[in-house]
């Protein structure tokens, strides 16, 4: 069965943007995906026909390809308008002067088979119609954790050809990233070579951290006391938890970093950043009303200023 076409399998006209074209994919991708639809032969078949898609169109040199008739929904060579006659057979075009009967030369010793061996290769008379074709590429969606994507590590896969395959995940990748396995596709037609595996990361999100660029953020919630007088305080990392000194009368908001504590990038190693969070008891004492009633009364002091519209 021909692979349908990629705009259709979509939902989307020729003029699709990147965006438009990314959307389409995660919602049909969502809505099909194996994990989601186990032991449904056709939203296996309907979520590799999306997947495929996706990877044609998402490769803006195969696309253009695509696009101008040069490759198929495959990502096969069509050789369209490829005809070394002239379009009139024997008769016609720049060879028309030869015979292919018997394979002999023409005038000046030109023989026919050679320009289809260099076209196609030594592959023996009618090679061209025989040309090996690489097998489909298959697509898959690797959910890992926050965690994973950070550090990196080996990972299993199952794909939805039933093939399963051993992923390196690389350190810092991220979310939407594809991780390409050359030859581990479908099967190529009379032994051709195989398409290949491509790996679509998804990170799923931290309750804890959230990444910018190579730097992690973390909140870290304090107590008053901690605040007013500083504390030790431990705190997660990616490699476990660590001690981290709060310094006497941190405000709410201050930012403390820990050197080399987030992503593992190749130029540099990310940084943890803890954002520190005063936090109130949820009910207050009449003790603590008082001290603070005697505080507003004889040690008050301004926060907001000007640039707020009050001097308090």
């Amino acid at each position: 069965m021909a692979t349908r076409d990629p705009y259709k399998v979509l939902g989307l006209s020729k003029g699709a943007s990147t965006a438009e074209i990314k959307k389409a994919y995660r919602n049909l991708a969502k809505k099909h995906h194996p994990d989601t639809n186990k032991g449904d032969d056709e939203s296996a078949r309907k979520f590799s026909e999306v997947s495929s898609a996706h990877d044609l169109l998402i490769d803006e040199e195969r696309r253009g390809r695509f696009d101008r008739g040069e490759i198929d929904a495959d990502g096969n060579p069509t050789h369209q308008g490829f005809n070394p006659f002239g379009g009139g057979g024997q008769g016609a075009g720049p060879f028309r002067r030869w015979s292919t009967q018997g394979g002999d030369p023409g005038p000046g010793g030109f023989n026919p088979e050679d320009i289809f061996s260099d076209i196609f290769g030594n592959m023996g008379p009618g090679a061209g119609a025989r040309q090996a074709r690489t097998g489909p590429d298959v697509s898959y969606t690797l959910k890992v954790t926050f965690v994973e994507a950070a550090k990196g590590g080996p990972k299993r896969v199952s794909m939805p050809n039933g093939k399963t395959l051993d992923v390196t995940i690389p350190a810092g990748v991220v979310d939407g990233q594809q991780i390409r396995l050359r030859g581990q596709g479908g099967a190529g037609p009379a032994g051709a070579p195989s398409g290949d595996a491509l790996i679509s990361i998804a990170v799923a999100s931290h309750p804890l951290f959230e990444r910018t660029g190579e730097d992690i953020k973390l909140e870290l919630p304090i107590t008053l006391y901690e605040a007013v007088l500083g504390a030790g305080v431990r705190v997660p990392t990616l490699d476990g938890s660590v001690q981290i000194k709060v310094p006497p009368n941190s405000s709410s908001g201050k930012i403390l970093r820990l050197k080399g504590k987030g992503i593992a990038a190749k130029e540099r190693s990310g940084d943890l950043l803890v954002t520190l969070r005063v936090m109130l008891p949820e009910e207050a004492d009449d003790e603590m009303k008082t001290f603070a009633e005697e505080m507003k009364t004889s040690r008050s002091y301004s926060v907001r200023g000007d640039r707020f519209g009050n001097n308090s």
